[in-house]
């Protein structure tokens, strides 16, 4: 009975390095959490906590290996994951998978420390000492990890959307993963051979420290790509600014040579009043208001970057000949980035527009309407028609313009799932609709 108790003493902390695993997978996904962190951690707890309990009582009874159980676990857990954080699938897999691949290595550490407790034992049987030392040194671990991963890693995670990038790292953190897995001694025998006690932990610390070094600079790579892409879109939305500013411009000098040549039209009204020429009169005010009306800019939100926008893409609708229907209801001040703002609805109307490009001139409409409701959602509809023709795929809408999936509807999918709202692309027919909501 003595002996099952120091088993299942000895079992429960290899079962238990669950929990900093666990909060080591939300420190980057602090920005994509279903759930408040109280309750993301409490879950975590209810369900790993007896879990382990349950998993080390098995393995005393059954006289399993730890990792028999252990191992198959992470699968079913990642599922449990994957449910509490609205990220994609392959930034959960490169999260969760390189999480899995640091905390080996406290059970390589510890393997070395019991085989120096225990020389004839192995790790089927390691002692109570080093299965603490491991939860030990799996706690100093992320308590390490939470500064980088909360100040500088969540950002790879909330605007890298590239899925080929984090498949990659996947790939390269499974390789570690798999390697420490193999290299588990089975018989601390092995370990005393020649220098072979000394080279292992040395071994293992170099392994883990080459890991650390490619995820810094997996980092700052995936910071040259995202402060490349910011600086892209900013370019563009003040390219846009100045396309409006210049606009203004035109509109401020029609204005001047309007009222330049106000005294002229009043002459010529006054000299038509004479007449009595109520016909001509009236053909002449309807011709002054159009030129009037069309040298007028339209103003479409409050704030300057996406009005510059949204006059970019209303003008280029116009020169297309689509009939637009706009009404936009935007809070002020934005409560979300003026960039994810840009993104979101240029994304939706250069999409609209090119489906619009499909059909014939004269049949082309663009609608769009944004609305703020139950004062923190702004709820985005917009309907264009086209072709009729599309390409769908498990993951959903194809690019009719390249093989892939669309890059618009996924990105204005990013921003949503990023302010914990949602997108929707759908068709009818020859109508296109995507819905969004955003939470404010």
């Amino acid at each position: 009975m003595n002996m099952d108790m120091n088993r299942w003493l000895s079992l429960l902390p290899q079962f238990l390095i669950l929990l900093p695993a666990a909060a080591s997978c939300y420190f980057t996904m602090k920005n994509q959490m279903r759930h408040t962190p109280l309750k993301t951690a409490a879950l975590c707890i209810a369900v790993l906590l007896p879990y382990s309990l349950l998993c080390s009582w098995l393995c005393t009874i059954l006289r399993l290996n730890a990792n028999s159980i252990l191992l198959p676990s992470l699968v079913l857990l990642f599922f449990l994951y994957r449910h509490t954080v609205t990220a994609s699938l392959p930034k959960c897999l490169a999260v969760y998978v390189g999480v899995c691949a640091v905390q080996t290595f406290p059970a390589q550490f510890a393997y070395s420390f019991d085989a120096f407790l225990h020389p004839a034992s192995g790790a089927a049987d390691i002692s109570i000492e080093a299965a603490f030392f491991q939860l030990g040194i799996s706690c100093l671990i992320v308590v390490a990890f939470i500064w980088p991963a909360c100040q500088r890693f969540f950002r790879m995670v909330d605007y890298l959307d590239i899925p080929k990038i984090w498949y990659s790292t996947v790939a390269l953190s499974s390789v570690f993963l798999i390697f420490n897995i193999l290299a588990v001694p089975k018989s601390y025998s092995t370990l005393h051979v020649g220098r072979m006690y000394y080279l292992f932990p040395l071994l293992e610390a170099g392994e883990l420290a080459v890991l650390i070094v490619i995820y810094l600079l997996f980092y700052s790579c995936t910071m040259v790509i995202l402060e490349h892409a910011e600086l892209k879109e900013r370019s563009q939305l003040l390219e846009m600014q100045s396309h409006q500013y210049r606009a203004l411009l035109e509109h401020m000098h029609q204005t001047a040579r309007l009222r330049h040549d106000f005294r002229h039209n009043l002459r010529l009204l006054s000299s038509l009043v004479e007449k009595g020429d109520i016909d001509s009169i009236q053909t002449y005010l309807a011709n002054y208001e159009i030129n009037l009306v069309e040298s007028t800019p339209v103003n479409h939100c409050a704030n300057a970057a996406l009005n510059a926008l949204f006059g970019y893409y209303h003008e280029m609708t116009v020169s297309a000949g689509v009939d637009t229907d706009w009404h936009i209801e935007l809070p002020e001040p934005l409560p979300i980035t003026e960039l994810d703002m840009a993104s979101l609805f240029g994304n939706l109307m250069e999409n609209a527009i090119d489906g619009c490009l499909t059909v014939p001139e004269g049949e082309r409409y663009f609608y769009l309407t944004t609305e703020i409701r139950h004062g923190n959602r702004l709820y985005i509809v917009s309907t264009n028609n086209f072709d009729g023709k599309v390409r769908k795929g498990k993951d959903g809408y194809r690019s009719t313009k390249h093989g892939g999936n669309g890059i618009g509807l996924a990105s204005i999918a990013a921003v949503a799932e990023k302010y914990g709202g949602s997108a929707k692309a759908s068709n009818s027919g020859t109508e296109f609709f995507v819905d969004v909501m955003l939470k404010i």
